[in-house]
Formats: C-alpha cells, structure tokens, sequence
C-alpha cells in the first residue's frame, strides 16, 4: 500500500549490508529541484523500516543527531522556526545559507566555529550579509541544542564586521523651513508627511486609504518587524491638511500615480527633484532620523517613541507593563515643532 504524502520512505541500497533498507524523509529540494533527504536510520528489513519510520512521524524530533547535516538542519529549522520571524528577517537568512555551501553535506555536530567563521569571511559581501550569516548559524545552533544535536553553540565565539558608523543627517530648521515654502508645488508636501511621521518608504507609499481614519486621526501601517506591522500613528496636526488632500483624490492607496500605487522608483525621482530644487542631498530614510531625534530633544517618552517608531522596546518592563494610550501617542507626536 502506497504511503500517504510526505509520510517517508523505506528504500533498499543493495546486498552485502547488515542494515540494507534506508529509511528517510523528503525534507526540502535543492536548486536543480532534487529531493534533500533527511535519513531517519537503517534496518534489517522493509517491515522493520516501515516501523523505525513509524515511530518517527510520531516523534519527528527522534532522529539520527550524528548524521544530521547543515542542509538537513536547515531544512528542518525553516520549516518549525522560520515562519515564526519577520518577513525581511526570513529572507536575509534565507540569502545567507546560499554563503554556507562548502558545508551542506557536513554533520552539523562536527561544525565548529572556524568552519561558521570561514563561511562569513568567504563570502564576499559587505557587514549586512556577515551578519545575516551568523544571525543565521545562531539561530541553527539554539535549535540544534534544543534537539540535543549539540551541546555547545560555537555560533557564540564568531564574529562579522561590524555596521559602520552612519552617514545620515537629519534635516535642519532651515531646510525643513525650505520644505514648507514650497509645499504647494507637486509631491513636496510628501516630505513633510515623513518629516512627522518618521514612516519608512515602504510604510509611506503601502498605506490603503481603508486604513486611514480622518475622524479619529490615526493611521494604520507598518512592515518589517512584528513591532512594526499593524501600528497605530497618530497624525499631527501640522500634516493633517495634507492627509486630507490626499485621501480625497482617487485610488485604493493614499499615494497613487497615475491611478496606481506609486513604486519606490518612481517616488524617488519625484524625491530627487526636491532635493535638487530645495539645494538638499537627503535620502527619505534621514525624515526617520529627524523624527526621532526631534521627538528625544522634545522630551518625549520613551515607551511611546518606540510606539511610534515601531521599534521594540529593549527594557522588558517597558514591553510588558507599560501600555499607552493612543491619546498619549498623539501627546507625544505633537511635541514635535519643526517651525
């Protein structure tokens, strides 16, 4: 009788073996679309692999820890674990197994931290992808040592480069004054919505007019982390003509463009032409920065910046017990006065 789908497999490897029926698992395909197999253990005879498999769909997490590779590992790692990240944080690390490929057949338990160090100093790429990288291999050793495949995280004594020290400057009094000049002209009054929202271009140019609440004065957006997806903002006041103009002209979304959800290309030669008029060099990432240095300078609080901002709050007295209001949050983001 055939076995049900994803069920496993008992296959036969030849004479001349004490144990001549491998017992395994499809668990993934590679880039030429072949099975990645997951071998579960050998017996003596089909009857006895069929129940050794059996006794594994019962107990995935009973498996042979010794022959376990990175692949295998990894294959398993993504399928319990991953899904549980962010959607930008599941592709980074995705990416990064692609730098890990000189050891996709080793045994994980022989991995040691000069073989994850060799991965992330061979892999061409800049701080980002280090990083990414030993994110990753931290996080296949917690769920290994969860397994019992190990019983020390090497992922601890490696290390990436680290992020350089950053080039972003918030925008001036005088140039913010310069924005509000000429606000009238076409997509310059876009700049002020980041200048006091702090929203990132995907929050921006993702908003769906559904999700904007005039009477109420909020906005909901958010993309990156769990902390920042689906979060409440206020809008302030100084904005507030401007979110209405926006929402009156047609499209799903508030920033549209010839009918159509606006792309991040086609903003930024719309941005680039401010900068050029105003006499700037900014990138739309450096509003962010403003809006948060602003809002510190002001005295807001610090649970409802993080709020605001969609960030996670490092103090987990701050995370847990401290809840705010959404009339807090509009306390707080009036605080900022660019003019």
């Amino acid at each position: 009788m055939k076995a049900p789908n994803g069920y496993g497999s008992v296959t036969f490897l030849g004479k001349n073996r004490r144990n001549p029926y491998a017992v395994r698992k499809t668990v993934g395909f590679n880039e030429k679309k072949y099975p990645i197999y997951l071998v579960v253990g050998y017996a003596p005879t089909r009857e006895d692999g069929m129940m050794l498999l059996s006794r594994y769909n019962k107990d995935p997490w009973n498996i042979d820890r010794a022959r376990l590779t990175l692949t295998e590992l990894f294959e398993l790692w993504k399928e319990k674990k991953l899904q549980k990240l962010g959607e930008a944080n599941q592709k980074s690390l995705k990416s990064a197994f692609k730098h890990c490929s000189s050891l996709y057949q080793e045994p994980y338990r022989d991995l040691r931290s000069y073989h994850m160090q060799d991965c992330i100093d061979n892999c061409g790429k800049g701080y980002s992808t280090q990083g990414s990288i030993k994110n990753l291999f931290g996080h296949l050793d917690h769920f290994a040592f969860e397994m019992d495949v190990i019983n020390k995280c090497y992922s601890d004594l490696i290390t990436s480069d680290p992020i350089p020290e950053t080039s972003k400057q918030p925008f001036t009094d005088d140039e913010i004054a310069k924005i509000w000049d000429i606000r009238d002209e076409e997509w310059v009054d876009t700049v002020l919505v980041f200048l006091y929202t702090g929203f990132r271009i995907a929050e921006l140019l993702g908003i769906q007019k559904a999700n904007v609440d005039l009477s109420a004065g909020t906005i909901i957006t958010g993309v990156k982390t769990n902390a920042g997806k689906n979060r409440l903002m206020p809008i302030h006041s100084k904005i507030m003509p401007i979110i209405q103009k926006y929402m009156s002209e047609p499209g799903e979304c508030l920033l549209t463009y010839r009918g159509k959800k606006i792309s991040h290309s086609q903003y930024y030669i719309f941005w680039n032409a401010i900068m050029q008029r105003t006499g700037m060099d900014h990138k739309t990432h450096e509003c962010r920065h403003t809006f948060r240095s602003r809002l510190d300078s002001a005295g807001a609080n610090k649970r409802c910046m993080d709020l605001l901002m969609g960030h996670k709050s490092k103090d987990v007295g701050e995370r847990v017990y401290n809840h705010k209001t959404i009339q807090e949050l509009k306390t707080a983001i009036e605080l900022l006065n660019y003019t």
